[in-house]
């Protein structure tokens, strides 16, 4: 039933993802059609609805009510009233912001890219649609960056160019112009927060020396005051007409106190507070809270399997699409400032005290792509752990082909890293000379382990392509209901099954035991039915979790734009984020909460990947939208033009754009001059260290290794060799500029982003030519129809085939279709009635989205 009070406009508001907006006329809301959205009436007041699904899937909605600079007073308080009733509507679960023309915040202008155009006047439904509204010549003045804000400006004068005649002609010819503008937004000074109590009708200041979270109650509304931005919070028990009591009451509040009318206001209820009220209060929890259909899941399966059912769980949703696995895989271990190449029976073993060096070299578009990660263990060195970025970094550029650099530590593996490895074995310990000395030096334990010391192992992993045995302290607390393990020592032998675990976590421990002992006889338990030989092993019976491990939903990722301003950091959110939002003279930081990645365009300024680095885990301890970040989560470093798959997949990519070089404006401006492709600029060959240089001095230099065992070989210069030579040694003079910069990174100190003058401090470093063919010679993917308007003849290019062939589960076999792309086989018709869209809509989804349906169809 429709609750009485709600305005009838808003039936069925929210009910999909996107954007629905509502003019407020004659004291009810008006809906305004998709083809006027953005363009508002500075004499009314505007409500707008975004909804979007979360990867969790649930919906998630935010509302902002827009009051023109001309708005009647009457239309301007109903607004947020009917915000409310709106709220109401979709369970009082959204976020409000009040936006004032002239004053829109950064989210709400992301809705209506490129820009919202005002418009002189008020709004009247009579005239929607009507087409007879006369044109009027008119000039905006457009602010911002990403989000565009514009506001006519008669008199003002331009930056342009005297060659585009027909521009200037329309002022009457051209001018010498001005080149910059001021910024005529008004700034005012934050200061101490202060929060009040909301009691019939009056504020009542809370006098307290710090703001706690058990300060707000739920039946209660606050004003929190922060000067330069305002917060009103209700309760989740309070009813809708206490919450518009509240608004009044503040904004009469604001009034009285002459406070500016452009101030942004934010309006949250229990429970869906952001991250930047949440940083006003101390205390406040970071819990993160799996949807009901996750955690309901896991729980029954646990109560099944604790009273002996055996049940077969539900797969896990991976939406991350899956790099080429069929690449090649290769492993350095830092020894000191060398890197020592390990033998290939052998580079699927690692140990926590040492760092290595990861090449993992896959094809995709047509190319090879090479990932790197430089993987610290826990018990590793100080030392080796700055060798191993700087090493990481110089063998990246000598390879001269695209490359993705990250770093991982011990722990904190994404899932990629142990996909690229299939089988990983991670022992504790470590048997180099720079580890023992340390040791000795410390008057400790060597942990080097082997098959005859007492060693447990848990057992992980999604597939027996990327599976894991780690070994873990031999007690009984390491042990978990949800895993399986392997025990070993010298006389006894044994896999442990938790009561948790998984038929394919038993599959898992049968294979991993070919690769820690083939040769030893394992006697296999089940929790509950151990052996007293079993618990002597690992020093008796203890306590350990028995509680089903639940793995949390992909948290939705944040684009940043990184800003230093006086040698801070800060981060500046870019909402409703696109490809296009990657612009080349920007450093752009995506925030996927597990990992996050580093994309550094070829115009930033940035002076070496290194401080890249440092500028991610700067990012990971401030923590912008307090999301409990880890600072050891993973950090990938991408340069413009070697963006892989698992990068691309969080944008609605489309390839053909890498073929269009120039800064921001040449871009542009080639776009819309039709042109597919221009040539960079003159000095583009004077890009810096991070986008493939070549340091002075070093051209042609090579580095030094161990005895290549696994027949590391390459020819001197070949654009496929890693340059490795068994008679040249690295010039360390090189190496030492570099890591000054990557201890900084792993002591925490300030990053200073700016190049120095000093020799020490600056690279001179040249674009190499080898780089510059990358970016030339990239070619459009094959057929790609994401964004693209000719898909609906897209069944004249490609042959189609039935469904059932097309399946991966088909046993014939279609020659020269391209797996990764079975659906584009498919006809218009059978398209629409698997995917429930046509292909067009499909292909402009988001990668992971597009991968998912495809592997719920078996066409992936």
């Amino acid at each position: 039933m429709w609750r009485s009070g709600i305005d009838e406009a808003f039936r069925g508001a929210g009910a999909k993802a996107g954007l629905e907006v509502w003019c407020l006329e004659n004291l009810r809301a008006v809906p305004i059609p998709k083809s006027l959205h953005g363009k508002f009436f500075s004499g009314s007041a505007y409500i707008v609805l975004r909804t979007f699904v979360l990867r969790n899937g649930n919906y998630q909605h935010d509302i902002h009510y827009w009051l023109g600079k001309n708005a009647e007073m009457h239309d301007s308080n109903m607004a947020s009233d009917k915000a409310l009733e709106l709220d109401a509507a979709l369970g009082s679960r959204a976020v409000h912001y009040r936006e004032v023309q002239g004053s829109e915040t950064e989210k709400f202008l992301s809705y209506f890219k490129p820009c919202i155009i005002p418009v002189e006047g008020v709004f009247t439904s009579k005239l929607q649609g009507n087409g007879n509204e006369a044109f009027r010549l008119t000039m905006f003045f457009l602010q911002r960056d990403h989000a565009v804000r514009v506001q006519e400006a008669e008199d003002g004068k331009f930056v342009g160019d005297s060659d585009a005649g027909e521009f200037w002609n329309l002022f009457g010819g051209y001018a010498p112009i001005a080149r910059e503008l001021p910024d005529t937004r008004q700034t005012e000074k934050y200061s101490s927060a202060k929060l009040f109590w909301v009691n019939k009708g009056k504020l009542v200041l809370l006098d307290t020396p710090s703001l706690d979270v058990t300060l707000l109650n739920s039946d209660r509304c606050y004003l929190l005051d922060c000067d330069a931005e305002i917060f009103v919070w209700m309760g989740r028990t309070t009813l809708v007409s206490e919450r518009k009591t509240a608004i009044s009451t503040i904004e009469e509040f604001m009034h009285q106190q002459d406070r500016s009318a452009s101030i942004q206001t934010t309006f949250l209820t229990e429970g869906s507070e952001t991250a930047k009220f949440k940083s006003h209060f101390c205390n406040w929890p970071q819990t993160v809270t799996p949807s009901l259909y996750i955690e309901g899941r896991g729980k029954v399966a646990a109560i099944f399997k604790h009273q002996g059912y055996d049940v077969k769980e539900i797969p896990e949703d991976d939406c991350r699409p899956i790099i080429d696995i069929n690449g090649t895989l290769r492993v350095w271990r830092v020894n000191g400032h060398d890197v020592t190449p390990i033998a290939a029976v052998e580079q699927t073993v690692l140990y926590s005290g040492e760092c290595y060096i990861i090449k993992y070299t896959f094809s995709a578009i047509d190319k090879d792509n090479n990932l790197f990660y430089a993987w610290l263990g826990c018990n590793s060195t100080l030392e080796d752990r700055v060798d191993a970025i700087s090493l990481m970094t110089r063998i990246t550029h000598s390879i001269k082909a695209p490359y993705v650099m990250a770093q991982v530590s011990e722990g904190k593996e994404p899932q990629l890293f142990f996909t690229v490895f299939k089988c990983l074995i991670i022992f504790k310990g470590r048997s180099t000379s720079g580890y023992k000395f340390s040791v000795m030096e410390q008057c400790t334990t060597d942990e080097i382990s082997d098959q005859d010391k007492l060693a447990l192992f848990r057992v992980q992993g999604s597939s027996p392509t990327s599976m894991q045995a780690i070994q873990v302290d031999p007690v009984s607390g390491s042990l978990n209901s949800s895993y399986c393990y392997i025990l070993q020592d010298q006389v006894s032998s044994f896999t442990w099954l938790g009561s948790l675990s998984s038929p394919m976590d038993h599959e898992l421990v049968d294979r991993l035991l070919d690769q820690i002992s083939p040769l030893k006889q394992f006697i296999s338990v089940r929790e509950g039915s151990e052996p007293d030989v079993f618990w002597n092993m690992i020093g008796g019976k203890g306590d350990y979790p028995k509680e089903k491990v639940i793995k949390q939903h992909d948290e939705d990722p944040h684009l940043f734009t990184c800003v230093f301003e006086e040698g801070d950091f800060k981060g500046k959110e870019i909402f409703n984020y696109a490809q296009d939002d990657l612009t080349t003279e920007d450093i752009i930081l995506l925030d996927c909460h597990n990992e996050i990645y580093i994309w550094v365009g070829q115009h930033a300024k940035l002076a070496s990947e290194e401080q890249a680095f440092s500028l991610g885990k700067k990012f990971l301890e401030t923590d912008i939208l307090l999301e409990g970040l880890s600072d050891d989560a993973a950090i990938y470093v991408i340069p413009e033009g070697n963006e892989p798959p698992f990068f691309t997949s969080h944008f609605a990519w489309d390839n053909s754009k890498l073929n269009i070089h120039g800064n921001s404006f040449e871009r542009k401006l080639a776009i819309l001059k039709g042109s597919t492709q221009i040539t960079e600029s003159a000095n583009r060959g004077t890009q810096k260290a991070h986008r493939g240089y070549v340091s002075e001095g070093l051209s042609d230099y090579s580095w030094r290794t161990s005895a290549t065992s696994d027949g590391l070989h390459a020819q001197k210069g070949s654009p496929a060799a890693m340059a490795f030579s068994n008679s040249e040694t690295l010039d360390h003079r090189v190496l030492l500029n570099q890591t000054s910069v990557i201890r900084e990174h792993f002591m925490v100190s300030p990053i200073q982003l700016d190049e120095t003058d000093s020799p020490e401090g600056r690279y001179s470093v040249t674009l190499s030519l080898a780089n510059e063919a990358i970016y030339s010679s990239t070619k459009q993917e094959a057929l790609s129809y994401e964004d693209n308007e000719e898909n609906s003849s897209e069944d004249n290019v490609l042959p189609t085939f039935p469904y059932e062939l097309l399946k991966v589960t088909s046993s014939t076999t279609l020659a020269g279709i391209d797996v990764t792309r079975r659906e584009a086989y498919l006809s218009s018709k059978e398209f629409e009635a698997k995917f429930g869209m046509n292909k067009k809509a499909f292909y402009k989804l988001p990668k992971w989205k597009q991968t998912k349906l495809k592997q719920s169809l078996q066409l992936f």
